[in-house]
């Protein structure tokens, strides 16, 4: 039993969802009135930052489970001026999302695979619903924050089980099979023929990034 008088052992940030834990989260995108019709950015989505960094403003409220209503905030990277490794790791994000809301495994290269990881704008993006990994961060102050840089698929173990329910943090096992979507998570199927966007708006995946005192890598501030 802890101390009355000793609070070394106590919680720094109670609030803070564990690391590692998988929830059903729900995005919602923050507009920010930036366009850029040639990189198919429309729709006042996307918001560029001081700098010259463009990202989506990203609010995730998990759904279900013991943390039900609560928001976690991360930014999805679009474009960096300092380079392309920002805009990379947002498109594998996306890329990540649409697999689990979708219920493809990342190994899929089927043509149906393919076209439901197309979108048709970032509208198509808002209000997605997929099984997001809690992560940990920091924001501007350098205080501890929760935050979401990658989703899981049904390649891995806890996918099913995360489907309806808070599920704690596994590890990764490759189906051998995959049948579609789980009940209760499954989005509407893509068109045969979805349409697609510019070369620049989501691609192959990259490395995640580190946590940093800048909600932003240090190539985007």
């Amino acid at each position: 039993m802890a101390s009355w008088n000793d609070y070394n052992d106590a919680q720094s940030n109670p609030n803070l969802i564990p690391k590692g834990t998988l929830a059903k989260v729900r995005l919602t995108i923050r507009p920010g009135g930036f366009d850029d019709p040639s990189q198919g950015w429309t729709g006042g989505f996307a918001t560029r930052g001081s700098t010259g960094a463009v990202y989506l403003n990203g609010e995730f409220t998990v759904l279900e489970g013991p943390y039900a209503k609560r928001k976690i905030f991360t930014l999805i990277g679009l474009y960096s001026p300092k380079g392309p490794d920002w805009g990379n790791m947002g498109r594998s994000f996306v890329r990540s999302m649409l697999n689990s809301a979708r219920g493809i495994s990342d190994k899929d290269v089927s043509p149906q695979a393919q076209a439901a990881r197309r979108i048709g704008g970032f509208a198509d993006l808002d209000g997605l619903e997929f099984i997001a990994r809690i992560d940990h961060g920091t924001d501007t102050n350098g205080e501890a924050k929760n935050e979401i840089r990658g989703a899981v698929t049904p390649d891995h173990r806890g996918y099913a089980q995360a489907i309806g329910q808070h599920t704690a943090p596994g590890g990764y096992a490759a189906s051998a099979a995959y049948a579609g979507p789980p009940q209760g998570l499954a989005s509407p199927q893509p068109p045969s023929t979805p349409p697609a966007m510019h070369q620049g708006a989501f691609p192959p995946p990259p490395q995640q990034p580190a946590a940093s005192s800048d909600p932003r890598p240090t190539w985007a501030r």
